[in-house]
């Protein structure tokens, strides 16, 4: 699993170097022999599923030979109270790795959560949900991932993937025709232009760009702009962008719009609420 520079393995290393610099002090303290047995990992809401790698490969950091035996695949919906997987091994291991990898599977399923009430919101639409690049540093694969487990697409998954012309780019360039014109002089890749009001979306189909990114319009502007770009001798894909929450994403869908990005998928979805519970009656059992 590439994640650029930073591995997942990387990544791991650092969560649990961040947890346990120099071990787990009340754990180690305990002076307790290796216990084997099994503990569960449960829904405490409905949700969808993602981050089973981070998961399964946290535990492994631990210890290699932990086995984690999934009941569910990642995108599954998951009803509050079933249990998600079982993790077998060394309980003193699970117990040190139990934090880093709860924070995985919670941060990333929630993702996959939220992204998946979006994407249900419009599903009587031919929209798309769409991620963006608000993204926690060195998660995003990871959490676009999660969007993806959750139904929806993942935008350009960085700066060097596609050409998005923001109003920054405009004012640097001195307008909207100069910087089309120089990235035009520089490459053949598709382009998109961020427009804030209907004249920049009259521009943007005059100068026959690819896609407009329709950005914090209101209902009513947001339906004439989508109207101009169907109607348009080369028509443009569109795609509205700012203030999208559950309450407003079905009206947006409804105008025909072609893609709706949420920033709040990855920068605002909350943690789903999961649980590890140990069956620690079972290692006594076996007398260990």
């Amino acid at each position: 699993m590439s994640m650029g520079e930073m591995t997942l393995a990387d990544l791991i290393r650092a969560a649990l170097r961040e947890d346990m610099p120099n071990g787990d002090l009340t754990t180690d303290s305990l002076g307790l022999a290796p216990r084997f047995g099994q503990a569960r990992l449960v829904a405490k809401q409905d949700m969808v599923l993602s981050g089973t790698a981070p998961f399964e490969q946290t535990m492994a950091a631990l210890d290699p030979a932990t086995q984690v035996q999934w009941h569910f695949r990642e995108g599954d919906r998951i009803l509050n109270r079933q249990i998600i997987c079982h993790v077998s091994g060394n309980l003193m291991q699970i117990l040190k790795a139990e934090r880093v990898a709860l924070n995985f599977v919670g941060h990333l399923s929630g993702i996959a959560t939220l992204t998946r009430s979006f994407v249900d919101r419009v599903s009587h639409t031919s929209t798309k949900i769409l991620d963006t690049r608000k993204t926690l540093p060195a998660y995003r694969d990871l959490e676009k991932r999660a969007v993806a487990h959750g139904g929806g697409q993942n935008h350009r998954y960085n700066l060097s993937d596609a050409i998005l012309i923001k109003d920054n780019h405009i004012m640097v360039s001195g307008g909207l025709r100069k910087a089309v014109e120089r990235i035009r002089a520089n490459t053949q890749e598709p382009i998109e232009v961020e427009c804030a009001t209907l004249d920049d979306v009259r521009e943007a189909i005059a100068l026959g760009v690819e896609r407009a990114l329709l950005d914090n319009m209101d209902d009513a502007t947001l339906a004439e702009a989508v109207r101009m770009a169907k109607a348009a001798p080369r028509p443009l894909a569109t795609e509205a962008s700012g203030n999208m929450n559950l309450e407003r994403v079905r009206r947006v869908a409804e105008i025909g719009v072609d893609y709706i990005s949420v920033g709040a998928l990855t920068h605002s979805a909350p943690v789903a609420d999961v649980s590890l519970l140990f069956d620690w009656q079972q290692s006594e059992m076996t007398g260990i």
